[in-house]
């Protein structure tokens, strides 16, 4: 299945939601590695309010189906959600943050160098960070399953910020190293793509 052409014709509606504020990003600390976190964390204060205020003031399609990366954010992000409308939720390994190597446990401010040399080379390895075209194929992947798995859905997919702009770059038809030029995904924020 072609998902990147922009003819394709969506069996399901997805909302693309970034995790909320984390404790991560509170203390300007980068975790992509599962050995940090699945288990630890989650979502800040400033988290839980946006969640809140998201649930609260929902204007997005109701959903039918959550499916979320099994990080802490990610995983209580969407369970505020789904609790919300009542409904289940399905882990999903490959919607993971990108990991970011030997960064782990760096600051944040790591992120534009790696994203120069994203720029330079979607298959670049610099750090031992997860290749762009890595993190691409393994977001479409997940997309692609659940297109097959689901018709007529509203499925809420749970997960990070560098994941969903480089899915939505491979969904654009754009070439992966221009994946910051997407639109920022704010903490908590929903992008609406198919149906």
């Amino acid at each position: 299945m072609d998902i990147d052409d922009s003819r394709h014709h969506w069996r399901n509606r997805y909302l693309l939601m970034r995790h909320g504020h984390s404790q991560a990003n509170a203390q300007g600390t980068i975790i992509s590695s599962p050995e940090r976190g699945l288990l630890a964390y989650g979502l800040s204060p400033q988290g839980e309010q946006q969640l809140a205020d998201t649930v609260a003031r929902w204007h997005w399609p109701v959903p039918t189906q959550v499916v979320h990366s099994d990080f802490l954010r990610t995983t209580h992000t969407a369970a505020r959600v789904a609790a919300a409308f009542g409904l289940e939720m399905q882990k999903e390994e490959r919607l993971r943050e990108r990991h970011f190597g030997e960064l782990e446990g760096k600051a944040d401010s790591h992120y534009p160098e790696v994203w120069a040399f994203d720029a330079q080379n979607a298959d670049h390895t610099q750090w031992q960070v997860e290749p762009v075209k890595r993190v691409a194929a393994r977001m479409v992947a997940a997309l692609e399953a659940l297109e097959q798995r689901f018709e007529g859905k509203t499925v809420l997919v749970v997960s990070h910020g560098d994941p969903l702009q480089i899915l939505l770059t491979a969904l654009a038809g754009k070439p992966l190293t221009k994946h910051r030029e997407q639109p920022a995904l704010l903490p908590a924020s929903i992008t609406l793509v198919g149906g």
